[in-house]
């Protein structure tokens, strides 16, 4: 499922760039990341099967995120609680959850993120202005691997890449995050988007 896939592993490549950034050291990209309390930025995503879909991505660190996709797919996916919960905006079906743990993105809205981890990284180089990452769970490497993708001066997310275990990939792809806004907790709450299908 795209969905699923946005929270599994992860290698791939973007636009090329001339080269004249200096690439990103993983202390720089963890205090980024460490830095980071909120974060919004509208979306592209290229899909499995070559198509795309639009939407905004909410970052409230830690442990929590949100998708909401445009019309005509309304497919929301939120990750709070150690959960990842995904509500299929055309149906009245429950969601499909699993565990937060269990998806590369936990490394990323863990409290402390800190890529010199041991065996964290398996791969860091540039493509073209773009310093990118790819990361995995060391303990877990079979929950699959995000490749992440920084632009410098100053230091912005800029796109990730999934792929999970049959080797599908999906591509995100921001603009510009807004970052340190203030969202209500119910805003990221899997609990209070049950109860209000529940109650449709």
């Amino acid at each position: 499922m795209r969905y699923t896939a946005l929270f599994a592993p992860a290698l791939a490549a973007v636009l090329a760039f001339p080269a004249h950034a200096e690439q990103l050291s993983l202390g720089a990209i963890s205090n980024y990341f460490n830095g980071i309390t909120t974060a919004e930025a509208p979306f592209t995503q290229v899909n499995a099967d070559g198509s795309t879909s639009k939407g905004t991505l909410w970052i409230s660190r830690p442990h929590r995120m949100r998708f909401e996709y445009a019309p005509p797919d309304r497919t929301l996916v939120l990750a709070a609680a150690g959960q990842v919960a995904i509500f299929d905006g055309k149906s009245n079906t429950s969601a499909e959850q699993y565990p937060l743990s269990k998806t590369p993105l936990s490394l990323i809205l863990t409290p402390r993120v800190n890529l010199n981890q041991a065996k964290m990284v398996v791969a860091q180089g540039m493509q073209g202005d773009l310093t990118y990452v790819t990361a995995q769970d060391p303990k877990h490497p079979e929950y699959g691997q995000i490749t992440l993708f920084f632009s410098s001066d100053p230091i912005a997310l800029r796109q990730w890449i999934v792929t999970d275990g049959t080797g599908s990939q999906t591509q995100v792809t921001f603009e510009k995050l807004t970052l340190g806004k203030k969202y209500p907790l119910s805003f990221f709450s899997i609990d209070a988007l049950l109860r209000k299908s529940n109650d449709r």
